[in-house]
């Protein structure tokens, strides 16, 4: 695969911990406006520009686009963010807890995108993926890396350790305890030449940052008569990370309302699954899904269990899709229904028990997480997981390293 450096604008390193924010789609609305407030660095004020406007405000209107766009233009003009003057390649560490994992950032290939040598595994959202578009055409950059992962190479690892023995650019410890860590490579060459070895990259997180950045590379080459291949809208922002540090946790859901009574639809689940009301609210081993209704904990697991052998068919979050959501509660498309939502692993079980007992929804499901063997199978496959099948922590920060096209 073909990566590159590029000519960052990054924090000057007094104002890096006040810039550095967390993806724009992992908050919402009034989670971004209390992590920024008193804070007009924060790069939240770029990547959800709709927080400087009141909530009822359509986040997808011209004036949000421009508002983002002169957030980033004023932290330039402030000096807040500095140009490097070279190509550069760089190491990035994030530490929670006792999970650190290094990850190279770098700019990708779109061609590498379109002939699947960067793999996918989930199915983008055409409003969410329009909207990204924008973004980066109204920024004339990319401002939130790609999380990508590849299968490990002692020879990437080897320059890894090298380079963690020197002097950091930045490092800092975030409000959520996340301890960063930035690095700057002094010799590209040798760090390109090994990727070029690497056969696949995997989106792991950001898939409407990668197809929106490939659909503007797109336009843009089709629309440009010079077009040699080496103008920076064909390349993308991502960090690169090596399989064996990546921790995926679950991404459970809660299901809003039913149109049938539970007496109904215990009388439906119990068809397919074993029902143990043993108070557990984590699943132990792949198979299990927790439920959380009615006040209380209980363990399912899929009577049939015949091997299944198609890689999506047989994720957990497929068998909860397939067996439960679909055929009994009518969440046919989970990616559009409002009788469901997503909560990250992170938040731990705690909040499913909230939402259902503040009366937010009426049942919550516990997942087991989907590995990187799971990862790797599906895209491999070319086929898609069902949407939020994955959360990966901790989350990249935007705003550490920003690729502006020239």
């Amino acid at each position: 695969m073909k990566i590159k450096g590029f000519k960052a604008w990054r924090p000057d390193e007094t104002f890096v911990k006040d810039v550095a924010s967390v993806p724009y789609d992992v908050v919402s609305y009034d989670e971004a406006q209390l992590l920024s407030k008193g804070n007009p660095k924060s790069f939240l004020n770029v990547v959800r520009a709709d927080i400087n406007f009141p909530k009822d405000c359509d986040p997808y209107s011209d004036e949000v686009y421009k508002k983002a766009k002169y957030n980033l233009d004023k932290l330039i003009n402030d000096k807040v963010l500095i140009k490097e003057k070279n190509d550069s390649i760089y190491l990035y560490s994030q530490k929670l807890d006792d999970h650190i994992q290094y990850g190279i950032v770098a700019t990708c290939h779109i061609e590498d995108y379109e002939n699947g040598i960067i793999k996918i595994h989930e199915k983008t959202r055409n409003a969410k993926e329009l909207d990204r578009v924008r973004y980066v055409e109204s920024q004339n950059a990319h401002t939130g890396p790609v999380f990508l992962a590849y299968r490990d190479s002692k020879k990437i690892n080897d320059h890894v350790d090298k380079l963690k023995l020197s002097k950091p650019l930045y490092h800092f410890v975030a409000d959520d305890n996340v301890e960063h860590t930035l690095w700057k490579f002094n010799e590209n060459s040798e760090i390109i030449n090994e990727f070029k070895k690497i056969p696949n990259a995997y989106v792991a997180d950001g898939h409407h940052r990668s197809a929106s950045a490939v659909k503007v590379g797109v336009d843009r080459r089709n629309n440009n008569r010079n077009h040699n291949g080496k103008e920076l809208y064909n390349y993308f922002l991502a960090v690169l990370f090596p399989e064996s540090e990546l921790k995926i946790l679950p991404y459970n859901r809660v299901v809003i309302s039913m149109n049938i009574s539970v007496d109904e639809f215990r009388s439906s689940l119990v068809k397919d699954f074993i029902i143990e009301a043993n108070g557990i609210d984590t699943p132990r081993n792949p198979g299990e899904i927790c439920m959380f209704i009615e006040g209380a904990w209980n363990t399912l697991t899929l009577r049939n269990k015949k091997d299944i052998s198609d890689p999506v068919m047989k994720l957990d979050v497929s068998i909860l899709q397939n067996y439960i959501l679909s055929p009994i509660l009518e969440i046919n498309d989970p990616r559009e229904s409002t009788n469901i939502d997503f909560v990250g692993g992170i938040k731990g079980t705690k909040e499913l028990e909230d939402w259902v007992n503040q009366e937010k929804a009426i049942m919550a499901f516990s997942l087991f997480p989907t590995s990187m063997k799971d990862l790797f199978d599906v895209a491999d496959a070319g086929k898609l997981m069902p949407p939020k099948s994955t959360w990966f922590e901790p989350k990249l920060r935007s705003g550490l390293l920003v690729n502006i096209f020239e």
